[in-house]
C-alpha cells in the first residue's frame, strides 16, 4: 500500500443526485416488507430492479426470482412484479391462478401506461419512443392489443414512420431514455406531424433527467467518468453516453469497483463518479475507496438538484412498514 506522499493527486467529482430513485427504493421495500410479513419465499417476476448486488441481496433474504409465472408453485406465497412494469396479461394470468401479487411498478411507469390507455380509448394511433426488448417497453406495449403501439427507437425511425392517420396521433416515451436523444426524435415527429399529441407531463422521469443533468455538469471538467450501474440498466447506459457526448475522454460503466480497468485510467488527474437509479450507494463508496487506495483523493460533491419524492407502498404492506 502506497503512503499518501507516494500517491498521485486526484480530484474526484461526486455527482448528485445519483443512485436510487424513489421508484427503485419503493420496489426494493416491497420485496423486503413482503418477506418480513409473509416469510420466504417471496417470488419476483424478473429482476426487481436492474442491479445484481440488489438482486443477490434479496435472494439471500429469501426472494426467488423467476422469468415467468408458470415457474411458481401454487403455494400461496406472494408474487412481486418488477419496477419496470408488466404487460396486462401477467396480472390477468396471476388472477386466473388466484395468486396473491404485489405490483412494484414504478408509479411514473404506471403513468405512461395510463396515458397509453387514454390515447387508445380516444382512437389515437400511439407511438412509443423507447428501446426494443427493454422490460419497460414490453410492459407498456403490453397494456394494449398487439399493433396498437408503434415503437420508434431512433431519429431515422421517426423519419420513416408512416401513420394510418397523421391527424390522429400521440406519442409516449420510456421513462429512462436520454433526454437529448428523445428531444431529437420528438422534433422530427413534430416537424412531420404537427398535430401529434404530446404527454401532458414529460414521460422521462425526474430521476433520469436529474442524473443526466448532473453528469453534464461534470463531464467536461474531468479526464474520466465512472458510472456505477448494470449493463442492462437503461438509465445507467444513458449516463455513460451523456458523459461521452459531453466530451469526457473516458466514460466507463461498471457494476462494482472490481470491474475498473485501471489501464484505461493511466495518467488521469480528475474523475467523475455517478450511479444509475438502481445502484445502491454502498457500491459508490466501494469505488471511491478503490480510487483512494491508488490516489491521494480530494472529493468534491457537485449537486445540481434536490430530490424529495417518495411513493406510497401497496396498501397490503403499509402497516408492516410502520412497525
Amino acid at each position: 500500500m502506497m503512503t499518501a506522499a507516494e500517491k498521485p493527486p486526484l480530484d474526484l467529482k461526486l455527482s448528485a443526485p445519483r443512485g436510487f430513485c424513489a421508484g427503485v427504493d419503493r420496489a426494493i421495500q416491497i420485496v423486503e416488507l413482503a418477506l418480513k410479513k409473509f416469510g420466504a419465499p417471496v417470488y419476483v417476476r424478473h429482476e426487481i430492479v436492474h442491479n445484481r448486488y440488489v438482486v443477490d441481496g434479496l435472494r439471500a433474504k429469501g426472494a426467488v426470482f423467476v422469468e415467468e409465472l408458470d415457474e411458481i408453485p401454487d403455494d400461496g406465497q406472494p408474487v412481486v412484479f418488477s419496477a419496470h412494469g408488466v404487460p396486462k396479461s401477467v396480472p390477468d394470468s396471476a388472477r386466473a391462478r388466484q395468486m396473491f401479487f404485489l405490483d412494484a411498478t414504478c408509479p411514473l411507469v404506471s403513468k405512461v401506461h395510463k396515458e397509453a390507455q387514454i390515447h387508445f380509448k380516444r382512437d389515437r394511433e400511439i407511438v412509443l419512443i423507447g428501446h426494443a426488448g427493454h422490460p419497460e417497453v414490453i410492459g407498456t406495449m403490453g397494456q394494449l392489443p398487439e399493433g396498437a403501439v408503434s415503437l420508434i427507437e431512433t431519429v431515422e425511425d421517426a423519419a420513416r414512420f408512416t401513420p394510418r392517420d397523421p391527424a390522429n396521433l400521440a406519442y409516449i416515451t420510456q421513462t429512462t431514455l436520454s433526454v437529448d436523444d428523445t428531444a431529437a426524435i420528438v422534433r422530427v415527429l413534430l416537424e412531420r406531424f404537427p398535430a401529434i399529441t404530446a404527454p401532458h407531463k414529460e414521460d422521462i422521469c425526474y430521476a433520469t433527467t436529474n442524473r443526466q443533468e448532473a453528469v453534464k455538469r461534470i463531464a467536461g471538467l474531468v479526464d474520466a467518468m465512472i458510472v456505477v450501474g448494470a449493463p442492462n440498466s437503461s438509465n445507467s447506459q444513458r449516463l455513460r453516453e451523456v458523459a461521452e457526448r459531453e466530451g469526457c475522454p473516458v466514460s466507463i460503466l461498471i457494476q462494482r469497483a472490481a470491474d475498473i480497468d485501471w489501464s484505461r485510467l493511466d495518467g488521469i488527474r480528475s474523475v467523475g463518479v455517478t450511479a444509475g437509479a438502481s445502484a445502491p450507494e454502498i457500491l459508490v463508496e466501494e469505488v471511491i475507496d478503490a480510487f483512494a487506495s491508488r490516489f491521494d483523493v480530494r472529493v468534491e460533491l457537485v449537486q445540481t438538484a434536490e430530490e424529495t419524492i417518495a411513493f406510497n407502498l401497496p396498501r397490503e404492506l403499509r402497516l408492516s412498514a410502520a412497525e
